[in-house]
């Protein structure tokens, strides 16, 4: 009696062992494989998980020597969780360093039988989220300090050169004082210059004003002097300008006639017509005029039809 109870008491503890480790004795499980290249400390009995929720455990890790060390993980899983050619096994982590594998389980067009292998992923870790996360960061530090010691670089340059600057302002002041003291110097020699030729000047203009005096009092005679005698010869061209324009009136002399009637304007403008005819047809027919001879009209004028001729040739040529 005592033995039976042991036995009971033993397949008790042992069923509620592994009760809290995941196993279920009264549902049945689904043997899965996969191989990963390191599993990072996994081990067995850790949960499989499908969204957070547990469907299985790791049943046995096993080495593949033959197959470069890889590392061979059993997965027991709940018979009813189907799962596809596109499932994967992600090995994850949490914060404090407990793995579990999380099943993606995707869409199932062919689904996988008992004892078939899964594809195998690895999560990225958070310190892997950090170092990708922080290359770039890393980058643009590394570009900023760069651009910033070229900054630094400049005002090096340029507060050197603002010392060589602020050296040279140092001398201006006693540049500038010798050149003030050389001035004051020029000008007080130019002052007194100035002082003795006005001092002349004005001596020169007081011996001056007499002969001054009498020279605008002769001045004013002559021109009283000329004065009178211009306006008498005024006087007199008036006269004979009245008079010239008395008998340009009366019409009976030929310069009245000339500033009466066209027939002279008419006679000239005809001559200049027939100057410019004239001059025209020598530009254009030399020979007419040169020739010794002279040459007969019917001559001249089968020439200038020749002529035309050809100018209306020459023209539809062009």
């Amino acid at each position: 009696m005592v033995g039976l109870f042991m036995t009971v008491t033993i397949v008790m503890l042992y069923m509620g062992f592994y009760f809290l480790k995941g196993n279920d004795f009264f549902s049945t499980k689904t043997k899965y494989y996969v191989i990963y290249d390191n599993i990072d400390q996994l081990a067995a009995g850790n949960p499989v998980l499908v969204n957070g929720y547990a469907v299985g455990q790791v049943s046995r890790i096993k080495i593949l020597q033959n197959k470069q060390n890889k590392v061979l993980v059993e997965l027991n899983i709940d018979s009813d969780v189907a799962l596809g050619d596109s499932t994967k096994a992600i090995l994850d982590s949490d914060f404090l360093g407990g793995k579990s594998i999380l099943l993606s389980i995707g869409k199932v067009t062919t689904p996988k039988l008992p004892n078939d292998t899964i594809q195998a992923q690895v999560a990225k870790g958070m310190f892997d989220v950090l170092s990708e996360t922080a290359t770039p960061v890393a980058d643009n530090v590394q570009i900023t300090l760069r651009k910033f010691n070229g900054i630094i670089d400049n005002l090096t340059k340029n507060t050197q050169q603002l010392d060589v600057i602020f050296a040279k302002m140092q001398t201006t002041p006693d540049l500038l004082n010798a050149l003030l003291r050389n001035g004051n110097d020029k000008m007080t020699d130019i002052s007194g210059s100035i002082k003795s030729v006005t001092d002349n000047l004005s001596g020169t203009l007081r011996e001056l004003d007499p002969t001054l005096k009498n020279f605008k009092i002769l001045s004013d005679s002559l021109k009283q002097l000329q004065l009178n005698q211009t306006l008498l010869k005024v006087q007199q061209t008036l006269n004979s300008l009245n008079q010239t324009l008395a008998q340009l009136k009366k019409g009976d002399n030929t310069a009245s006639k000339l500033l009466t009637e066209d027939t002279l304007y008419v006679n000239l403008n005809k001559l200049l017509m027939s100057l410019d005819t004239l001059a025209y047809n020598f530009n254009d027919n030399p020979s007419l005029f040169l020739s010794p001879l002279g040459k007969s009209k019917k001559k001249v004028d089968r020439e200038r039809k020749k002529q035309e001729e050809e100018r209306k040739k020459a023209a539809v040529k062009k």
